[in-house]
């Protein structure tokens, strides 16, 4: 069993994410770019290309712009060399944060990024001070009154590496971050939709906010969301609507 508010922290998570859909293509492009640079450019054989580009079809990103990323990638078009870091840090109440950003300019990306935090009440750390608290996986979210024992013996047997149940009913299917796609597919196929997927960086704990706290932390987990080198935020904080 675990957290409480689950539910209604992934859903709220997810609301947001659909609002900045827009904003998303040029970031989602960056991804498609680095992934196909890296393992070439058929998503059959290439499952971080394949997550990218299943992300961008899940945002509705036109396929001409999906194709033109991965040419860039591959070097049948002309595009910007894009450097992978990572920064933590703390946030609010002492969650911890990791930023994931692709950019041409490193000088300017820590400079923003150390802006925010210092600007929206978090500390910029050094790097490890804070990764060892996630674990690199898939997360596929079931609403509350999904079959437990039905929905387990699906996913166990499709190659999941754990099936938690929070306190509010929902369920959550943890997988390996690359087997995502293969087990989410085989879910559907035995009739198990989720509401929610992601390949994420998943808080080990989690720290609940609420209030002023809350408040807070979201004003500066959008500083960090909203700066163009960042691709995805992560944090231990857990924010009570």
């Amino acid at each position: 069993m675990a957290g409480h508010s689950k539910w209604a922290n992934i859903q709220h998570r997810k609301g947001r994410q659909d609002e900045k859909r827009g904003a998303a293509f040029s970031k989602l492009a960056k991804e498609i770019t680095v992934a196909a640079k890296m393992g070439g450019g058929d998503p059959g054989f290439n499952p971080r290309l394949r997550l990218a580009v299943d992300k961008a079809k899940g945002v509705n990103m036109p396929k001409d712009k999906i194709d033109n990323a991965i040419k860039k990638g591959t070097g049948e078009l002309e595009g910007v060399s894009y450097e992978e870091i990572r920064y933590e840090g703390y946030g609010i109440g002492g969650s911890a944060v990791m930023v994931d950003c692709l950019t041409d300019n490193k000088t300017r990306t820590v400079a923003d990024v150390r802006h925010a935090f210092s600007k929206y009440g978090g500390n910029m750390g050094t790097d490890g001070c804070v990764s060892f608290q996630f674990k690199h996986c898939g997360q596929l979210l079931f609403a509350p009154g999904t079959s437990e024992d039905a929905l387990m013996e699906a996913a166990l047997e499709a190659g999941a590496e754990d099936v938690v149940t929070n306190d509010d009913g929902s369920i959550e299917v943890i997988t390996g971050p690359w087997e995502f796609t293969t087990i989410k597919e085989a879910l559907e196929k035995a009739g198990f939709s989720a509401e929610f997927g992601e390949v994420t960086m998943k808080p080990e704990n989690v720290i609940e906010l609420a209030g002023d706290e809350a408040v807070r932390m979201q004003k500066l987990l959008d500083a960090l969301e909203g700066l163009d080198d960042v691709q995805e935020v992560y944090t231990s904080a857990e924010i009570d609507e």
